[in-house]
This record gives structure tokens, sequence and C-alpha cells, in this order.
């Protein structure tokens, strides 16, 4: 089980409670959201997605709305795994998909 570190006072409504199922598995050692800043697009739900694979892990951005934040994933778990992860823990993901 890893650890959730709070550096900011500011998250992405929602972001928090996301990570906090994400550190919980096991092969996660360390989520750490990073600065909060705003984007040019919108979109409407919480989401997370890969965007740099680092030295310890990986980069990853959730955006909600406008807001952007960097989330800063440590772990040995390959990329896929980690896609994986984010679909099964997402908030939303209980919810029944149209056409099922």
């Amino acid at each position: 089980m890893g650890r959730l570190v709070q550096n900011h006072s500011t998250h992405i409504e929602g972001l928090i409670k996301w990570l906090k199922k994400i550190a919980a598995i096991d092969e996660i050692k360390t989520v750490t959201p990073s600065s909060l800043s705003k984007a040019n697009g919108r979109v409407e739900n919480l989401g997370l997605k890969i965007t740099v694979k680092t030295n310890e892990g990986y980069k990853l951005l959730a955006r909600k709305g406008r807001l952007v934040q960097e989330v800063f994933l440590v772990t040995n778990l390959h990329e896929n795994e980690i896609i994986e992860i984010i679909e099964r823990t997402n908030p939303k993901s209980y919810r029944k998909k149209k056409g099922s």
C-alpha cells in the first residue's frame, strides 16, 4: 500500500478521493498531486491520463472543467497496468455505459 502526499492546499474536486483509491494498491509506492493550473479547453468529468514516464514511475494529468493538476506516481508497474488501475478506480466507472 502506497502513501498519498498532500503538499498543496488546493486540489481538483474529487481528485483526492480517487488518488486515495489508487494509493491503496500494493504496487503503488507514492502518489503526489502537484500544482494546480488552468487550461484553455473544458473537460466535463474528472479524468486522469498518463503523460510522461519518469525515472521513478509516471506523470499523470488530472483534468476537470478548466483546471489541470499534475500527479506524480512512484511505481514499478508498466503503463498498461497503470491505465487499468485508473479505469478500475475511476469514481464514474460504477455507472453502466450506454448500450450495455
